[in-house]
């Protein structure tokens, strides 16, 4: 039997009732109905994560230039700003629709499936449109999109024709009259809008999501995305509703690990910013899909050793580093020092095998200096590439249930994404 969550509390004292979603899955949740059409859009905008993509670091809002490193190259995400001649602003509705839904630019030219358009193949037109009218109003900068950097024959757009008559939906969303509204409303938002299995699943040699493992862990930007089945030992099958609920809104649920890289990234501009009956309707979505095990990522290691375990290692290169840079905020018992959300132990990213999430982490930080509960800086000038892998390997040795071993070539090209 499938488990629904009831009610859930969230730490405002906010109580969220699943069943008042009524018969609404699509469009704004019901907080904004009565909302002007903008403010619908941005909502929307919001939910499907468009700014992240669409902004290159540093960049603004909107005007795309921000680099994607795939397997055959390199490409650019373009400009959706209403510019008329770098961006959008000349689009019609129906050449908008067309892009989101199928995959092909105003030209006729094929876009790349990086554009997660076979899971924006589910929206319906008017929450399209709802986007459509909401980018029409940022501000406008023109910022001409940058070419391709594939490889032939990866660099042969009209190639996507092909893919696409495999892998994109070729039907809406279409609610599963068995289920009530609320997990419809969720599975709309996890499988449409917020295109939730484009990261966290793994890819078939096509560049599709491997349906077969949906939702098993994948990967994103050189972070692993990991799996957020109802597994027990890999996946989020031992969260409870309001643990899973948290890391969505807040990027962090006690015991369990800080959002970081792309993920820290949608919950910034996306899930933070969605209402909390949307957060619940994912969750009632999210705890029903099917187990998918995965041995990359073993069970969390447990409760925090307070003392050296014997057989793991403690000294080294690691170890120093750690003793000096990290143990301060960490704690050398991996507890945290000063916030929870530095606790190494029980954490996703320390008990991943491969350590490319903790050695990522080292490299780039994570957060605002002006969130200090959820704020590592950046360590990318302070070591080598041998000392970061030195350390990660120490963390995961130390705090995670299975050591890593990861090497400094290793990290040279985490360094490099």
């Amino acid at each position: 039997m499938l488990f629904l969550p009831g009610p859930l509390a969230f730490a405002d004292g906010t109580q969220v009732d699943l069943g008042a979603y009524a018969d609404k899955v699509t469009g704004v949740p019901k907080e904004l109905a009565g909302a002007d059409y903008l403010t619908k859009g941005k909502y929307l905008t919001e939910a499907a994560d468009c700014m992240a993509c669409h902004t290159a670091k540093g960049g603004k809002p909107f005007a795309g230039g921000r680099a994607f490193k795939l397997p055959f190259g390199t490409m650019y995400t373009p400009n959706i700003t209403p510019d008329r001649e770098t961006g959008i602003g000349n689009w019609s509705d129906a050449e908008f629709i067309r892009a989101v839904h199928k995959g092909i630019s105003r030209d006729g030219s094929r876009l790349y499936p990086a554009f997660p358009y076979a899971s924006y193949a589910l929206l319906t037109d008017e929450d399209v449109l709802a986007i459509r009218r909401y980018l029409a109003t940022v501000p406008s900068v023109r910022q001409a999109n940058k070419p391709l950097a594939f490889s032939f024959p990866y660099n042969q757009r009209w190639l996507m024709i092909f893919w696409s008559a495999f892998f994109r939906p070729s039907d809406g969303f279409r609610p599963v009259a068995e289920r009530s509204a609320e997990w419809n409303r969720g599975a709309y938002l996890v499988e449409g809008l917020a295109h939730c299995g484009e990261c966290h699943s793994p890819r078939t040699v096509a560049q599709a999501m491997d349906t077969r493992s949906k939702f098993g862990g994948g990967a994103a930007e050189g972070w692993n995305a990991y799996n957020i089945s109802s597994d027990r030992k890999s996946g989020i099958g031992d969260w409870t509703p309001q643990q899973i609920a948290e890391y969505l809104k807040k990027g962090h649920a006690p015991g369990r690990g800080v959002a970081s890289g792309p993920m820290a990234e949608a919950v910034e501009l996306s899930f933070s910013k969605m209402t909390d009956s949307d957060i619940a309707a994912m969750v009632t979505f999210l705890r029903t899909v099917p187990p998918v095990s995965s041995s990359r990522q073993p069970q969390m290691a447990g409760p925090a050793p307070t003392s050296p375990v014997a057989g793991k290692p403690f000294t080294g290169t690691g170890a120093k580093i750690f003793s000096g840079s990290c143990a301060g905020c960490h704690n050398w018992n991996g507890r945290g020092a000063l916030v929870v959300e530095a606790q190494l132990t029980n954490n996703r990213a320390v008990n991943d095998a491969t350590a490319a999430n903790v050695a990522l982490m080292i490299l780039n930080g994570f957060g605002k200096s002006s969130n200090p509960r959820a704020f590592m800086p950046s360590f990318r000038e302070s070591y080598t590439d041998a000392e970061i892998a030195a350390v990660a390997n120490y963390v995961t040795g130390r705090f995670g249930s299975v050591p890593s071993h990861i090497t400094a070539d290793e990290v040279k090209k985490l360094r490099e994404e």
